[in-house]
């Protein structure tokens, strides 16, 4: 039989499938963006039910894209979740399990290899801004872990004396006997850089989106126009409290001050991808957006909403962890996609480098898969398991549909609380975890001890960074 022989339908799909085959092979490396945002809850946008809170250009973002429904952040804490996205390793295995403070000695350390640095190592331009968190000494700082230039606040806008006691959604409250016994030093306005210098302390915050979004679009048309792919990470300071909108914003939301401040991130992502499509690579750039952690619940309406999960930042339950996602890669990427498969940041590093076709260090223990089929529209069948860990407590483990909490933080009433017997949920049911179902399920629960504990005992732990 000959392939003119073969019925027209056989003869499409083999030439789908070839021609598929061969734009792979010649298709040039994609740019990524990703947007990483302080303290913005799965909740807080158009598209994943807020009411009160408008985001048309994430709401199309999405409706142009995939949304994850079931994607978490390693940690429910600004360092952790940062350390994990940046290096796909669990933050426990970095060091960097807990936040870290101006002038700290610690930060990350010079052996982890950052999807920055795997990338530049590959021919990517690469660049930052916004909030890096991960160390402020020198030899820390986003120049030294694979970014050609940088801009921002290297920390939460918070950590200063003055603005603890003055800025909307800071309530004042007095010095403790340990505070007022730390060098003054140790109490700095909030820094502006560039690249490794500060250019103003104590810059106004109700500017910071603008010009946080001015600079990512700068290093977009700059990267863009060469012939190399480039990769940006654009970590946003809001809406960590203290929350600041910009006059153009002000009282545009129902939401509040809070809403206004989640409004002109919504802006800034279409700014950015405006300037993606001005550059001509619209269909050549992934663009990813999602959230370090869950609302701060403490202040109230400075914060926002984990929607239909429990709790918020601090915490390990739903609201602490599980935040919006959105990824848009137009052609590649189905349009108005929707798929509620388990996935993480750390899963970040590992899809960007397949995606570059970059292989990562084999000695290395990544913690992270790579989800590029996921986000093509193509079967899916990874084990669907995530660890909870809160600093150095393993508190629980989500397989499938069921969770299992051995500890908890309550983020309001600032009490942990361990479980003996664990507390099982099925998460397709009761997304809330209201439902304690281990006496109903004991075979379910006692293979999910199983693992945890297993996970616990086998998991490489790195030094302390403080």
């Amino acid at each position: 039989m000959t392939v003119l022989s073969w019925p027209p339908v056989i003869r499409i799909l083999i030439g789908l499938l070839l021609s598929t085959f061969a734009w792979a092979q010649t298709a040039p490396r994609p740019n990524i963006v990703i947007i990483f945002t302080d303290d913005l809850a799965y909740g807080d946008l158009g598209v994943t039910g807020n009411p009160n809170i408008r985001t048309p250009n994430l709401d199309r973002m999405a409706a142009e894209g995939m949304r994850l429904t079931d994607f978490y952040s390693a940690s429910s804490i600004c360092t952790p979740s940062r350390a994990a996205l940046l290096t796909g390793r669990l933050p426990i295995r970095t060091g960097l399990n807990q936040v870290l403070f101006p002038y700290a000695k610690g930060g990350l350390q010079a052996e982890e290899v950052t999807v920055a640095e795997a990338l530049q190592d590959s021919g990517y331009r690469t660049a930052m801004v916004g909030k890096w968190h991960l160390g402020d000494q020198k030899q820390y700082l986003p120049t030294h872990h694979g970014f050609e230039t940088y801009f921002g606040i290297p920390y939460s806008n918070d950590m200063s004396a003055r603005r603890r006691a003055v800025a909307p959604g800071r309530r004042p409250r007095p010095a403790s006997k340990a505070a007022t016994k730390r060098p003054r030093r140790e109490m700095p306005e909030v820094p502006l850089m560039r690249n490794e210098e500060v250019i103003e302390s104590d810059p106004d915050q109700s500017q910071i989106t603008k010009r946080y979004t001015a600079e990512a679009v700068g290093a977009i048309k700059k990267l863009g126009s060469g012939e190399d792919p480039f990769f940006l990470y654009f970590a946003h300071t809001m809406p960590h409290v203290p929350i600041f909108a910009s006059e153009a914003f002000k009282g545009r939301s129902l939401a509040g001050l809070y809403g206004d401040v989640v409004a002109e991130i919504d802006w800034s992502v279409g700014e950015i991808l405006g300037a993606i499509r001005e550059i001509g690579e619209d269909g050549n750039t992934l663009v990813i957006f999602t959230s370090d952690n869950g609302p701060w619940l403490a202040h109230k309406w400075y914060g926002g909403s984990a929607g239909p999960f429990r709790d918020g930042k601090f915490s390990t339950w739903e609201g602490g962890q599980r935040e919006p996602f959105i990824a848009r890669w137009p052609g590649r990427i189905p349009a108005g996609a929707v798929r509620n498969e388990v996935a993480s940041t750390m899963d970040l590093f590992p899809t960007c480098l397949k995606l570059a076709g970059v292989e990562p260090r084999t000695s290395v223990e990544y913690d992270g898969g790579d989800i590029s089929a996921l986000l093509m529209g193509r079967a899916f069948d990874r084990e669907p398991l995530f660890y909870f860990w809160r600093g150095t407590t393993l508190s629980a483990v989500r397989k499938g549909a069921w969770k299992l909490h051995v500890a908890s933080y309550d983020s309001l009433a600032r009490q942990t609380a361990e479980h003996d017997p664990p507390l099982l949920y099925n998460l397709r049911l009761d997304p809330g975890e209201v439902h304690d179902v281990a006496d109903l399920h004991p075979e379910v629960a006692k293979e999910l001890a199983q693992v945890l504990a297993e996970h616990g005992e086998t998991v490489t732990r790195g030094a302390p960074q403080r």
